[in-house]
C-alpha cells in the first residue's frame, strides 16, 4: 500500500508535468519564463514550494530535533528576511524583465541599467551552474534519504527515480512544466506534513502530554540556540538577524527569482505575495514542530542522524498508504526544488555561457538532460548533509547576486569592473567566513552581502528618476 499510494502521486506529478507540453511554446522564452504568462496563483506556490525543498522536510526538522524550540528563531528570521527582500526587489525585477526582454536572472541583472556586462554575465552563469548544480544534487540526494527512511531502498535508488521525473517533465514543457508540477506538490507537501503532526500529537495523547514529555527534555525549551558566539540575548540577536540574511538571501536564487519574473503583470506582484507567504509560514510553522515532535518519538535518533527524522516517524505512526502521502510529499519537495534548479542551470548555460543566443529547442533540451546528469552525478558520489550543502550553495548565490541586485533595485549604476568586484568581494568574504569555521556562530551570507554592498556602493552612482522608475 505504500508503494501504491507513493506511485499515484509521482504519476500525478508527472502527468501534470507533461500535460504542460500542449501550452508549450518552441522559443526560449516560454521555456525558461513560461512567456511572462503565469498568474499570481500559480506563480506564488510555485516559489513556496521550490523555496521549501527537501531541506525542510529533511534539514529543518533535523535541525528542529537537535536544538528544540529555538529552532523557532530560525523561522522567524528566515521568513522576514525573505519578505524584507519581496518588498525591495521582486516587482523591479519583473519590470526589468519586462524592459530587458531577457530570460535568464543573470542576463535581467547584467542589463538592468541598459548596457550589457558581458563579462559579468558569463561569470554569474559559472556560478549558478556550479552552485545550483551542487544545490540540485543536494536536493535529489534529500529524495534518496527519504526512501531509504520509508521502505529501506538504497538512496541511490531515490536519487535515480528523483533525476528521472525532473528531467521528463523539465524536457517536455520547460519552467511552465515546473510551475504546474510544482503548485500540485504544495497542496501534497502541506497536507503531508499536517497529516504527520496530527499523527504525532494523537499518538502521544493530545497536546498537554506532548507538551510535558517536550518539558522533560532537558534544554528543550530554551529558547536561546546553543553554541551562540555570544552569551544570552546578544548572541540570540546575532543568530536571528544572521538568519534574517539567509531569507534576504531568497534575491539572489534564481530558480525562485525567476518565478516572480514569470508573473503575467507586476500589478499582480501583491496578490502573488499574499499567496507565498500564507503557504510559506503554514508550512514552516509545520516543519517546526514536526521536528519537536520527532524528538519524542525517536529519541535515538539523536545519535544517529537526525535529518531521518521525518521519514522514520512517518513508518512508526502512520497507516501504510498515509506512509506512502508522506513520502509523496517529500519527494514533491525536492523535486519542486529540483527542476527549477536544473531549468535556472539550463538558462545560464544557453542564454549566458554559450555565444549568441538558441531559439533550438533541441539545444535547450540537452542542455537541461546535461545538467540533471550533473546533479545526479554529485547526489550518487555523496553529497554529506543536505542542510549543510544547501546553506552553502543559498550563501554563495546570495552574496554573488544579492548586493548586485539590491543596489539596482534601490536606483544605482554600477560599471561592469565594478559589478564584477562586487561580486569577488562578497562571494570571497563569504566563503573565507566559512573556511574559518565562523559560519556556525553567524550565517557567512550576512557578512558576505554587507561587505557587498559597502563596495557596490562606493563604486556606484545614483541613476536618475526616470530609469530608477522605469
Amino acid at each position: 500500500m505504500v508503494i501504491a499510494s507513493f506511485l499515484f502521486f509521482l504519476a500525478l506529478f508527472v502527468a501534470v508535468g507533461l500535460a504542460s507540453v500542449f501550452r508549450a511554446q518552441k522559443s526560449r522564452h516560454d521555456y525558461y519564463i513560461a512567456s511572462r504568462s503565469v498568474g499570481p496563483l500559480l506563480t506564488g506556490l510555485s516559489a513556496v514550494a521550490t523555496n521549501n525543498s527537501g531541506y525542510m522536510f529533511i534539514g529543518v526538522i533535523g535541525y528542529t530535533y537537535a536544538v528544540g524550540l529555538a529552532a523557532v528563531w530560525l523561522m522567524i528570521g528566515w521568513i522576514a528576511g525573505d519578505f524584507l527582500a519581496s518588498l525591495i526587489v521582486h516587482r523591479r525585477l519583473r519590470d526589468a524583465t519586462e524592459r530587458t526582454g531577457e530570460a535568464s536572472f543573470g542576463a535581467v541583472i547584467a542589463r538592468w541599467t541598459g548596457v550589457d556586462m558581458p563579462i559579468w554575465r558569463r561569470l554569474a552563469a559559472i556560478i549558478t551552474i556550479l552552485f545550483l548544480g551542487s544545490y540540485a544534487a543536494a536536493q535529489i540526494a534529500a529524495g534518496g534519504k527519504a526512501l531509504n527512511g520509508v521502505l529501506g531502498w538504497e538512496q541511490t535508488t531515490g536519487a535515480w527515480i528523483v533525476a528521472a521525473m525532473v528531467l521528463s517533465y523539465s524536457i517536455a514543457g520547460g519552467i511552465r512544466a515546473s510551475i504546474w508540477t510544482d503548485a500540485v506538490q504544495s497542496i501534497v507537501m502541506i497536507v503531508a506534513m499536517a497529516l504527520l503532526v496530527i499523527a504525532g500529537f494523537s499518538a502521544l495523547g493530545g497536546w498537554e502530554p506532548t507538551v510535558s514529555a517536550w518539558r522533560a527534555i532537558p534544554d528543550f525549551y530554551d529558547l536561546v540556540p546553543p553554541d551562540l558566539v555570544l552569551p544570552g540575548m546578544a548572541g540570540l540577536a546575532l543568530f536571528v538577524v544572521g538568519w534574517l540574511f539567509a531569507g534576504l538571501s531568497v534575491i539572489g536564487q534564481p530558480h525562485i527569482m525567476v518565478r516572480f519574473m514569470a508573473l503575467d503583470s507586476p500589478r499582480n506582484m501583491v496578490i502573488a505575495r499574499v499567496y507565498y507567504y500564507g503557504f510559506f509560514i503554514a508550512f514552516y510553522m509545520l516543519a517546526t514542530v514536526a521536528g519537536m515532535l520527532a524528538r519524542l518519538h525517536l529519541p535515538e535518533l539523536a545519535t544517529l542522524d537526525p535529518e531521518m527524522a521525518l521519514p522514520t516517524m512517518a513508518v512508526k505512526l502512520l497507516s501504510p498508504f498515509m506512509v506512502g502521502v508522506i513520502l509523496a510529499g517529500i519527494f514533491a519537495a525536492t523535486m519542486s526544488t529540483a527542476d527549477s534548479l536544473v531549468l535556472s542551470c539550463s538558462a545560464a548555460i544557453t542564454h549566458d555561457l554559450l555565444p549568441g543566443t538558441t531559439e533550438n529547442p533541441v539545444i535547450l533540451k540537452l542542455a537541461t538532460a546535461a545538467v540533471t546528469a550533473l546533479a545526479l552525478g554529485i547526489a550518487l558520489t555523496g553529497s554529506g548533509s543536505v542542510f549543510s550543502l544547501v546553506i552553502l550553495s543559498w550563501s554563495t548565490l546570495a552574496v554573488a547576486f544579492g548586493p548586485l541586485l539590491l543596489l539596482l533595485a534601490f536606483g544605482r549604476r554600477i560599471p561592469e569592473w565594478g559589478a564584477v568586484f562586487t561580486m569577488a568581494v562578497g562571494i570571497s568574504v563569504a566563503l573565507g567566513w566559512r573556511w574559518a569555521g565562523l559560519h556556525g556562530a553567524v550565517y557567512e551570507g550576512m557578512p558576505g552581502i554587507i561587505a557587498g554592498l559597502v563596495v557596490g556602493l562606493a563604486l556606484s552612482r545614483a541613476k536618475s528618476t526616470s530609469a530608477f522608475s522605469a
